[in-house]
């Protein structure tokens, strides 16, 4: 049941061998069923062409689910005027503000399992607002990276290389994030029931890319410093092509699903949310399979004939009707609305539009159905 949480075994720390150059990673254990920013483009083309898997879906075993249920949510609450460090300092929500999120998402919304998408002041405060008020979540904790090489050529918003002295800060702010992480996850590990190690850090569109070796490196640390499973969380493509790689630095894949930003209609997104999912698992056979991120917008310049809030409805309960079939859990994207994402100029552009609730908390048309997918 939600709230449970049983750690795995200990890891053996013998090597596996991989095609690129670094120390052996250790091996991955069962997950067991007691275990507990897309601007640019609007449509994604990929990383590598992308064919239809052969076979379809094969359904994991119960085990693989994350806190024993399907339904979980990314959440990190930033209400108007409020936003994460852009290079001038955080303005974080205040505690009663996170009390108040945290009891919608449990009570009201009936979710057991959140997703937090740094180990920063914010998710730290989270955590303990958790603990202290005895809150019936447990967290995937994660761990973000900021860019080690510059994709100034393939980043549609990066206009100029990334100077050599970030990118040399970044690998030590880097380096503390993912200790810091690591820290959190000891101190609670009641509450945190999986840990991931960068967002989107693989993908040759976006403005934080750090190299495969790297990210490899740093799953490995934590995989040998934790009991509590670790991935990463990375596009459908980024997985599908390093497969053969992130399949022996995992221990369940967090996948990153988005039909309506590759051009999708409504009535396509699901058939093409399974080809992601078996694309993947034909490149990681036998590792478990998450969704890390899967949403719909419900108002979206770049797409706005798709962005409504039937169009969510449905798609939230197709994708849940399917994982609980298939014993998949899926990080719903996002819990509440950010204004302080994407263009400021634009109040339109569906960065600020995910949430299952309006930025003011009240909740939008697919948000009473979540208490039910509850397991």
């Amino acid at each position: 049941m939600p709230g449970v949480l049983s750690l795995p075994t200990p890891r053996k720390k013998e090597g596996l061998s991989v095609e690129i150059p670094m120390s052996p990673l250790p091996e991955r254990p069962a997950i067991l069923t007691k275990l507990p920013m897309k601007s640019a483009c609007s449509i994604f083309l990929g990383l590598v062409a992308f064919s239809l898997p052969a076979f379809g879906f094969v359904a994991q075993d119960p085990s693989a689910l994350l806190n024993g249920s399907p339904a979980a949510i990314s959440y990190s609450g930033f209400r108007t005027g409020q936003h994460p460090d852009r290079g001038d300092g955080a303005k974080n929500p205040t505690r009663q503000q996170i009390l108040e999120d945290l009891r919608i998402l449990s009570e009201q919304a009936g979710f057991g399992l959140i997703r937090l998408y740094d180990s920063g002041q914010n998710s730290e405060d989270v955590l303990a607002v958790i603990a202290e008020e005895k809150i019936p979540l447990k967290v995937m904790l994660g761990a973000w990276l900021d860019a080690e090489l510059s994709n100034h050529q393939s980043c549609a918003w990066l206009t100029e290389p990334i100077p050599e002295e970030t990118l040399a800060s970044n690998r030590l702010s880097n380096e503390v994030e993912v200790k810091q992480a690591i820290a959190l996850a000891k101190r609670y590990p009641e509450i945190i029931a999986a840990v991931n190690i960068g967002n989107e850090a693989l993908v040759d569109w976006n403005d934080h890319m750090v190299p495969l070796d790297r990210l490899v490196g740093f799953l490995k640390q934590a995989r040998e410093a934790l009991d509590q499973p670790v991935t990463t969380a990375e596009n459908y493509a980024a997985y599908a092509r390093y497969g053969k790689v992130l399949s022996q630095a995992v221990d369940f894949a967090g996948i990153h699903t988005y039909p309506v930003w590759e051009g999708k209609t409504i009535e396509q997104a699901m058939d093409y949310t399974v080809q992601n999912m078996t694309a993947v698992q034909q490149a990681m056979p036998g590792v478990p399979l998450a969704i890390a991120e899967a949403g719909w917008a419900t108002t979206a310049s770049e797409f706005p004939t798709q962005a409504n809030q039937e169009n969510q409805v449905r798609y939230y309960k197709a994708l849940m009707d399917w994982a609980k079939q298939n014993n998949l859990t899926v990080f719903w994207f996002e819990a509440f609305d950010e204004d302080w994402k994407g263009d400021s100029g634009n109040l339109q552009g569906a960065e600020k539009h995910w949430g299952l609730f309006f930025i003011d908390r009240k909740p939008k048309q697919a948000a009473p159905q979540v208490g039910s997918e509850k397991s």
